[in-house]
């Protein structure tokens, strides 16, 4: 019995009981956070909805856009009614693929559409309602399989809206006249704005410029 208190008080069985301990702690601490954060994500993904058309009955009954002609010249701002119209109706005018993206804010699978690397000069106008939203010139590269510009043709032709439809929370990019849902905007793009707004293409129709 000498000897097992001995070898159980020898520093060497000191240190190795320690070290049992402090990793159990650490587990239960890690677990804990990991627990914790989890709590947290779901807490936060609850509390801020998902971004998606706005109803017949919400938003403004006019809006304020501006205006483009086929040459692309700016022909001025005006305002007019919303666009509102049922799904049944959209689901008439709308191919399937816009249909899904534009009124339930789904999003079409990357490089699935000759718009994500389009090098032709021209403007890209909403599927549902023809507004201008974007011009080539501002189009860049961005690798990820979708059109992305650094710039809206106009700020007052989109919206933005916080999306909190994945475990993060994103700024979602609508049309304005028609409250279509058209993709995501980034802090990640390039100069001079340093955005990246991110689009799917069957979200528009791309309208050459001669």
């Amino acid at each position: 019995m000498l000897l097992d208190q001995q070898d159980s008080d020898s520093p060497r069985t000191v240190a190795l009981g320690k070290v049992q301990r402090l990793g159990r702690r650490a587990f239960i601490v890690s677990a804990a956070g990991a627990v914790s954060a989890i709590a947290f994500w779901g807490l936060r993904r609850s509390t801020i909805a998902a971004a998606r058309p706005l109803a017949a009955n919400e938003g403004p009954a006019t809006v304020t856009v501006v205006e483009f002609s086929p040459t692309g010249e700016k022909t001025g701002t005006v305002t007019v009614p919303r666009i509102i119209r049922t799904d049944a109706d959209w689901k008439k005018s709308l191919p399937a693929a816009s249909f899904w993206v534009t009124r339930h804010a789904d999003t079409e699978r990357p490089f699935t559409n000759d718009q994500w690397d389009a090098r032709e000069r021209g403007i890209f106008r909403c599927i549902c309602c023809n507004l201008a939203l974007f011009n080539s010139d501002a189009r860049f590269e961005s690798g990820t399989g979708w059109p992305s510009f650094w710039q809206p043709i106009a700020q007052e032709n989109v919206v933005d809206t916080v999306d909190g439809s994945l475990m993060v929370v994103r700024t979602a990019v609508s049309c304005r006249l028609c409250d279509a849902h058209l993709g995501h905007v980034f802090n990640d793009g390039p100069a001079p704005t340093g955005l990246r707004y991110c689009i799917n293409s069957v979200a528009m129709r791309f309208v050459k410029l001669g």
